[in-house]
C-alpha cells in the first residue's frame, strides 16, 4: 500500500523518529523501511477520526484499525489481506509501543493480539505445469545488462531465480528458512540441505534431487560470484553482496509469474509460502505418505500436514461437481 500523507506535524515527526530508533537499535534495513509505513497507515486512520496528537493514541484505536485491516480487500490481487501482511502490522504495533516506552513519550499496554496462522492457510496452489512454466521463463533473457566481468546480468539473475524456485518449491522451505540459508548448509557430497533456522528452532535435513543439485550448483558457482561484492556466507545475496531479503525474493517470484503471461497463474494470490504448499500437495497427490511429507516440511505434528489432505479432497470434490455439471 502506498504511503499516506499525514497532516499532523507531530505524527510526521513520530514516524521519522520511530524509523531512526529502529535503525539505531539494529533492526534490518527491510524492517526499518517497512514498520514506519505501517505506523503511518495507523496514524492516517487516527487523523480520519479527528485525532492529531500523540496523547490521543490508545489500544482501542489500534485494535479498531487492525479489525478494519482484516476486513479490507487486497487491492492488488483481490480477496482479503494475507495473514503474513497482518502479522507484519502486529509486529509494527509491538515495536512502536516499545519505542514509545523506551523514548519516554508515553506508555501503552502491550496489545493483546493472536498471531495470524500463516502455516495452515492455503490461499492458492501452483500446478505442476505452472511450476514448469516458471522454470522455463528463466531460460530466456530478461533485464539484459552487460557486465565487465563477462557474464550478462540476466544470466546471473536466471541462475539465482532457478535456485530460489528450487529452495522454496523443490525443497519446501519456509520464507524465513530460505532467507537464512547459508552456503555451508548445502551438502552437495551428501545431496542434503540443512535447515538450521527452522520454525521453533527445529532443524532438519532435506534431500536434494539431481535436478535440485544442478540448479543450486549453477547458481553457487556460476551466478553467485557475479553478485558478490563482499565476503558473505548467505546463500542468496543481492548484487551488492548483502543477504537477499524475503520481500525481494517475493518480487522476483512475482516477476517470473508476469513473464509467463499465464492468465490463470497471474490471477492467483501467490507468495513464497505458496511454493511450499504446492510441493506438499503435489507429493501427497503422487502418493507420498503423510509422515514423510511432515518430516520433509519440518512439521512438529501430523495435524499441520493434514491440511493438504483436506485441500486435495476439496479440489477433488470441486472437479467432481464440475464434471457433473457438464453431464447432459
Amino acid at each position: 500500500m502506498k504511503q499516506l500523507a499525514l497532516q499532523s506535524e507531530a505524527y510526521r515527526y513520530i514516524v521519522r523518529s520511530f524509523g531512526e530508533w529502529l535503525a539505531v537499535t539494529g533492526y534490518s534495513g527491510q524492517t526499518v523501511y517497512q514498520l514506519p509505513i505501517y505506523i503511518q497507515e495507523l496514524l492516517y486512520y487516527a487523523e480520519s477520526k479527528g485525532y492529531s496528537g500523540l496523547w490521543q493514541l490508545n489500544n482501542d484505536l489500534l485494535l479498531e484499525h487492525y479489525e478494519r485491516l482484516k476486513k479490507r480487500p487486497n487491492q492488488r490481487r483481490g480477496g482479503g489481506l494475507s495473514n503474513s501482511y497482518l502479522n507484519k502490522h502486529q509486529e509494527a504495533y509491538k515495536k512502536f509501543t516499545e519505542y514509545l516506552r523506551h523514548s519516554g513519550k508515553m506508555t501503552l499496554p502491550l496489545i493483546d493480539l493472536s498471531t495470524e496462522d500463516e502455516e495452515h492457510r492455503i490461499t492458492a496452489i501452483i500446478t505442476p505445469s505452472e511450476i514448469e512454466q516458471l522454470y522455463e521463463v528463466t531460460r530466456f533473457p530478461y533485464e539484459p545488462v552487460k557486465s565487465d566481468r563477462g557474464l550478462p546480468y540476466y544470466e546471473a539473475m536466471q541462475f539465482r531465480d532457478r535456485a530460489m524456485l528450487t529452495v522454496f518449491y523443490g525443497c519446501g522451505l519456509r520464507r524465513n528458512e530460505g532467507h537464512h540459508l547459508d552456503i555451508s548448509d548445502i551438502h552437495f557430497d551428501k545431496a542434503l540441505l540443512h535447515v538450521r533456522k527452522g520454525k521453533n528452532y527445529k532443524e532438519r535435513f532435506v534431500p536434494l534431487t539431481d535436478g535440485a543439485m544442478k540448479h543450486l550448483q549453477e547458481y553457487l558457482y556460476d551466478g553467485r560470484p557475479y553478485f558478490l561484492g563482499a565476503k558473505n556466507e548467505a546463500f542468496f545475496i543481492t548484487q551488492t553482496g548483502r543477504r537477499l531479503g524475503g520481500a525481494m525474493m517475493l518480487l522476483r517470484l512475482q516477476k517470473l509469474i508476469e513473464l509467463t503471461d499465464h492468465a490463470e497463474l497471474m490471477e492467483k494470490d501467490v507468495h513464497l509460502h505458496t511454493l511450499r504448499h504446492s510441493i506438499a500437495t503435489h507429493l501427497l497427490g503422487n502418493g507420498m505418505a503423510l509422515e514423510r511429507i511432515a518430516a520433509f516440511l519440518g512439521h512438529s505434528s501430523l495435524e499441520s500436514t493434514q491440511i493438504y489432505t483436506h485441500y486435495l479432497q476439496t479440489l477433488q470434490t470441486k472437479k467432481y461437481d464440475s464434471e457433473l455439471s457438464q453431464v447432459p
